[in-house]
């Protein structure tokens, strides 16, 4: 009777399995398949991509040849030897095979080492210094990339967000890290403006690589052709961390020289301190707490605003740049990107202890506290419109 009732509840759950196996196919499932999506590590634009997708391709197919086998195997032995109804005998009892135990050790062995032979080369070969590459130091923030540039002859630097620029057909060299040497410590430990792990990865162009907080990593970048490759954290960083992309603009030797000089000019549009710009965005939301507007050079806790109409995203690069979208995003940023834990959103960010208040604030649902420790005053809808329209004219 129990054997009989067991069976039967095995045939009442197969849906279990199949609706697993179901859900198993809807994850590979997108809507983004087509051109569009820029995120496609299996369409590598540059060398040190398909150096790492000619890896790729043949491990999948011997590990894909060796799954079928094993779950042949496993589907044979167990139909074939099965116990059958109304039998009630034990199997044969068998006590190994030398042969066999020994074709097993030494059969995946070699499979191992046929697999890393490839693999330690290509590790090392992606690891080469490059020659005369464009260095790029990508500093990861919660929840945004800032992007800075050496220094030139009159040591002026570029600092940038969420977009970065490079050459066509030339290595770029990406120093990684999570730490701002410019900024106060932010999470309580040794090393100047840190805070947590994160990972740079722009799959048509590299793999992935860590960013680890109080420690520097490298990667190696190139693009063969020009265009826009989407990157991504790749490693969970909190809340936003699935917003948190970026774009590798890749153009023409001329036409990036050209951006770098314009990024290093002086702003085009200064703040006038009779100007109602200046009013909103120095003194009445205090946005220079957190910005600059008028030196490229500066990192700040925010991004940097000089050029900041030259990107074509914003927003953790999450947001094509809009004078509409940057209202809303004005007035109320956590409605478009999440960015603080409920304590902030529901209490005053200066002042909820424990709690992880970082980002842009809403300055309709929640304003926030000055350094006066006064709250800010909500603001109108007309004013940002005032500031919109001024960062629309930092070209």
């Amino acid at each position: 009777m129990r054997l009989q009732r067991t069976r039967r509840e095995l045939h009442t759950r197969w849906w279990i399995p199949a609706l697993a196996t179901l859900a198993l196919v809807l994850t590979a499932c997108s809507t983004e398949s087509g051109p569009e999506n820029r995120q496609n590590p299996l369409r590598p634009k540059g060398e040190y991509a398909e150096k790492i997708d000619d890896l790729f391709g043949p491990v999948f197919w011997v590990s894909v040849v060796i799954g079928v086998l094993v779950v042949a195997a496993t589907v044979l032995v167990a139909v074939k030897f099965r116990t059958r109804k109304g039998e009630d005998v034990r199997p044969k009892q068998t006590h190994g095979s030398t042969p066999l135990e020994i074709g097993w050790t030494i059969l995946p062995a070699v499979i191992l080492l046929a697999v890393a032979v490839p693999t330690v080369s290509t590790i090392f070969s992606l690891d080469e210094e490059p020659i005369n590459p464009v260095e790029v130091t990508a500093v990861a923030k919660q929840w945004w990339w800032q992007f800075d540039y050496p220094r030139d002859d009159n040591g002026k630097k570029v600092v940038t967000a969420n977009d970065m620029h490079i050459p066509v057909d030339r290595d770029v060299l990406v120093t990684l890290t999570a730490c701002d040497e410019s900024l106060p410590n932010t999470v309580g430990t040794e090393t100047p403006g840190c805070n947590v792990l994160h990972s740079f990865w722009v799959p048509e162009l590299a793999g992935k690589r860590d960013v680890v907080p109080g420690r520097e990593n490298q990667l190696k970048i190139r693009a063969d052709e020009e265009g826009v490759y989407v990157g991504q954290c790749a490693e969970y960083c909190g809340l936003s961390h699935a917003n948190m992309k970026f774009r590798v603009i890749a153009q023409s030797e001329s036409e990036y020289q050209a951006w770098l000089e314009a990024q290093r000019a002086d702003a085009e549009v200064a703040l006038d301190d009779s100007s109602d710009v200046e009013e909103l965005f120095t003194a009445k939301f205090q946005c220079t707490n957190c910005h600059t507007s008028e030196d490229s050079s500066l990192s700040t806790y925010g991004p940097n605003l000089t050029h900041f109409a030259s990107r074509e995203v914003f927003a953790s690069g999450y947001y094509e740049l809009t004078r509409e979208r940057l209202i809303e995003w004005l007035l109320d940023a956590p409605s478009l990107i999440p960015m603080q834990s409920d304590d902030c959103r529901l209490g005053s960010p200066g002042s909820v202890e424990g709690a992880i208040c970082v980002g842009m604030p809403s300055f309709t649902k929640n304003p926030p506290e000055g350094a006066d420790g006064q709250r800010f005053p909500a603001m109108k809808h007309e004013e940002a419109e005032i500031l919109a329209d001024y960062l629309l004219s930092l070209t």
